[in-house]
């Protein structure tokens, strides 16, 4: 089970979960409203009753199956937390589901939840918190269904790795956390099907169980992530091997994403988290060109917080031939970069990774070296997929948007969005572990020292050129390509190596 953090005791005042109001960690616990009225349509089912498409397992080693239109998860001795979660990820919205769960098993729902492949520290409230490879750390709805341990804080919200219990904050025999479990007490329904409804909108997180308001807290540590269904470790108890947990009918319904902060701009949370500005918004500081320590010339221009590439050439072919790429002054290897973007008719362009300025140009038809074209990396693809003619170039859709161009094709139920409106693209590095992410949904993952890396790279224009992808280090690239393309809030924070 898990265990309550020390906490000091905080004043009530009224009724609980009706008019409390206190400050803890960092979290405002604030009196409950009404719950917001349900969604007419909009809402997608996160599990099609048949199989695991689009979910992936991780941190522990409990067994996941389907059958008869239900997911379970099963307790397996000598394993930590076990999470089956969503390849996708998600900020503001609506989920429902429903679960049935043994009572001497803990479970929980969790969302806007971090993985990571490598090792990885953040600082939240000015602490640091480490986590190992695969270790999901974040938002969870609790399940717990424990009667006889008395205590039933089913919807209450813990954070998982993290700070410990959101709500209830004062532990199990804290007049807060009490009342909170006879409060659950009355709503659960042991050995049935119980519903679970959970609501982020921006700051704002509220809990339901069975149609009863649990838990509402104000935070803005983690704004969006992943959702994944938790069997909780049992350590090496052999008497609880086999224990289930059980879920359907799982669904969501996205809502409007948060009013963006000012564009080009850190909150302290991400300050905190050692994120830093790429492009500050204003300024050519801490760009170049590839061939030179100078910023273009041309081709690029800076308005109102967004920098543009300009449209070079009528055809929109040709690589880096007006003004040119830029580059970062620094080189990285271990990072996490976040970028929007705005694409235009017919447009290519790309940000690129691992950038080796001193390797030549390759020619896009012969493979060969060339004086003219884009420096070498390895490149996220940012294309007009349906009016430029890349898209139909390469193997099996590899240069289309959201691609690692010209090796591995993005999924192909990647999130597109309208050309004109802003995209988000999020790239992370760590190790030899590269993943891409467009739209808030992972269009691809590799290791860059892989044999199938190798063999995408034996088959692509770049196959002469050594070692291609697998550098230690490299600069981050905006690529020129001769058509209009917008950036803004380009972000990078490091990463420790794994």
């Amino acid at each position: 089970m898990k265990t309550t953090p020390p906490s000091k005791p905080h004043r009530r005042t009224g009724r609980f979960l009706t008019s409390i109001q206190m400050l803890t960690a960092g979290v405002l616990i604030a009196g409950f409203s009404a719950a917001p009225a349900r969604a007419q349509d909009g809402w997608v089912s996160l599990f099609n009753g048949k199989n695991l498409d689009g979910w992936a397992e991780h941190s522990g080693k409990a067994k996941y199956t389907v059958e008869d239109g239900v997911l379970t998860g099963e307790a397996v001795a000598g394993t930590g937390n076990s999470f089956l979660c969503t390849k996708q990820r998600y900020g503001n919205f609506e989920l429902e589901l429903e679960y049935k769960c043994d009572p001497l098993l803990n479970s929980g729902v969790m969302f806007r939840s971090e993985v990571y492949p490598g090792s990885t520290t953040t600082v939240i409230g000015g602490k640091t918190y480490k986590f190992p490879p695969d270790r999901i750390h974040g938002y969870q709805c609790e399940i717990d269904m424990d009667a006889a341990r008395g205590r039933m804080w089913t919807a209450g919200i813990y954070d998982e790795a993290r700070r410990g219990w959101l709500l209830p904050p004062d532990g199990e025999k804290g007049p807060q956390g009490m009342a909170f479990s006879e409060q659950g007490r009355t709503v659960s329904k042991n050995g049935k099907w119980n519903q679970l409804r959970i609501v982020a909108d921006g700051a704002s997180i509220k809990t339901w169980l069975n149609g009863v308001a649990r838990s509402e807290i104000t935070d803005t540590v983690t704004p969006d992530g992943v959702i994944g269904l938790q069997v909780h470790g049992i350590g090496n108890d052999a008497k609880k091997a086999g224990l289930k947990v059980s879920f359907r009918n799982i669904r969501i319904h996205e809502l409007p994403p948060t009013p963006a902060a000012a564009p080009n701009t850190l909150t302290e949370q991400e300050k905190a988290d050692g994120w830093k500005l790429l492009w500050d918004g204003k300024t050519t500081t801490g760009w170049r060109s590839p061939k030179s320590e100078n910023f273009p010339a041309k081709s690029w221009h800076m308005a109102d917080g967004v920098l543009t590439v300009d449209s070079g050439l009528s055809d929109a072919t040709a690589e880096s031939s007006a003004g040119g790429d830029i580059i970062s002054e620094d080189v990285y290897s271990n990072f996490e970069l976040t970028a929007d973007f705005k694409t235009s008719y017919g447009c290519n362009s790309g940000i690129k990774i691992f950038v080796q300025p001193n390797i030549s140009p390759i020619d896009k038809v012969t493979g060969q070296p060339t004086g003219k074209g884009s420096a070498i990396g390895m490149e996220f693809q940012i294309l007009d997929d349906q009016h430029h003619p890349d898209a139909k170039l390469g193997r099996n859709g590899d240069r289309t948007i959201g691609s690692l161009y010209d090796l591995i094709p993005a999924a192909k139920d990647k999130k597109v969005m309208p050309i004109g409106d802003w995209s988000h693209a999020r790239i992370v590095s760590q190790g030899q572990h590269v993943e891409f992410w467009l739209n808030g949904k992972m269009t691809l993952e590799c290791e860059r020292d892989s044999a199938a890396f190798r063999d995408a790279v034996e088959k692509s224009k770049f196959k002469n050129i050594p070692d291609f992808g697998e550098w230690a280090n490299g600069h981050v690239l905006l690529q020129e390509h001769g058509s209009p393309v917008s950036f803004q809030n380009v972000k990078l924070r490091e990463l420790p190596a794994n």
